[in-house]
Order: C-alpha cells, then sequence, then structure tokens
C-alpha cells in the first residue's frame, strides 16, 4: 500500500483482530500507510467478519476479506458477494478497485 491510493469509488476498512496487533501495526508504521493511502482504520477487534460493525457490506456490494470464515449473510447481508483472500490480495484489490493479484498491481 505504501505510495499507493486506494482506488476511486472503492472503500479500505481496517479493523486490528486485538489491541496488541493494533501497536504493533501503528510502531511499525502500517496505520499510517493505510491512512495515507485513503483506508479508515477502526478499533481493534470484531468487525464485519460478524455483521455487525463499521464496514458491514450494503446490498449488492462486493467485499474482498482477509478474515478466515465465509458463509451467506455472515457479514451483515445475504444480497453481498463476499470473498475471501490474503491481506496481500486484499491490499492490491483496494489499490485496483477490482480483485487483483499484487504482482498486477
Amino acid at each position: 500500500m505504501q505510495g499507493r491510493r486506494v482506488a476511486p469509488g472503492t472503500r479500505m476498512v481496517v479493523i486490528p483482530a486485538s489491541a496488541e496487533v493494533y501497536k504493533q501495526a501503528l510502531a511499525a508504521g502500517y496505520i499510517a500507510t493505510f491512512v495515507e493511502a485513503g483506508a479508515v482504520v477502526e478499533s481493534p477487534g470484531c468487525g464485519p467478519c460478524m455483521g455487525n460493525h463499521m464496514g458491514v457490506p450494503a446490498v449488492g456490494e462486493v467485499t474482498i476479506s482477509s478474515a478466515n470464515r465465509n458463509f451467506r449473510g455472515r457479514m451483515g447481508t445475504k444480497e453481498s458477494e463476499i470473498y475471501l483472500a490474503s491481506p496481500a490480495v486484499v491490499a492490491a484489490s483496494a489499490v485496483a478497485g477490482v480483485i487483483a493479484h499484487p504482482k498486477d498491481v
């Protein structure tokens, strides 16, 4: 993500899994990189993966997530498309605005 921007019309929501992960990402400079790229960084913890937090997809929206579970309705609506991928593919996709491989960005 460093030196790149989230594609227009695309939103990137970053939610660290825990306070410890958040502190490590902050110390490593990852949080600043995400913010400079146009991502939104939320409070640590469960997020849209449970369908009850910031970043829940809208009806018809396409989501690519680095979460570890996926089934229809998991992220809050049964009318959205949810894909799981590695963090590198998620970051590349945010930059490209479509699902993309990191080598293509």
